[in-house]
């Protein structure tokens, strides 16, 4: 009766730099590839023009600025608008506190949001639709009790 969607994934390959624990960055930082941040960014994270970037924030991690990257998995605290052009994951510690742009978009039971939701249109010739299909339809499925669609 339920079976299991095709989900999108990340290539965890991608992470080529980390801002560990207790490590505190005041200043904007981009980045080329990918990066998982354990500390802390009083600044905007950015995808350097034309690349793929991955933003992974852990559970300890906290950006205090916007967001503009790729693909995103989030675990930890962003106080600013996050833009994500391709594929946002919103694990169960998530917190978010400003406005999320995304086209393909995952959201665990325990994540937050305070803002606004958003979806980009689908790209020209891109087959890879959210399973949810519309703008709204998106946010109601993720936001939907573990189970009902048919994951644990």
């Amino acid at each position: 009766m339920f079976r299991k969607k095709n989900q999108p994934s990340i290539e965890a390959t991608r992470l080529s730099s980390l801002i560990a624990a207790g490590v505190e960055i005041i200043g904007d930082v981009v980045i080329p590839d990918g990066l998982r941040i354990d500390g802390r960014v009083q600044g905007d994270v950015r995808a350097r023009q034309g690349s793929q970037g991955l933003l992974v924030l852990s559970e300890k991690g906290c950006i205090e600025g916007s967001v503009k990257v790729h693909d995103a998995v989030v675990n930890g605290t962003i106080q600013g608008d996050l833009e994500v052009d391709n594929f946002l994951e919103l694990q169960a510690n998530a917190r978010i506190t400003g406005n999320i742009t995304y086209r393909q978009f995952k959201m665990e039971c325990g994540a937050t949001v305070e803002g606004r939701l958003e979806r980009l249109p689908e790209r020209r010739g891109d087959h890879a639709a959210s399973a949810a299909g519309e703008s709204g339809a998106a946010f109601a499925q993720a936001a939907a009790p573990a189970g009902v669609d048919g994951s644990t």
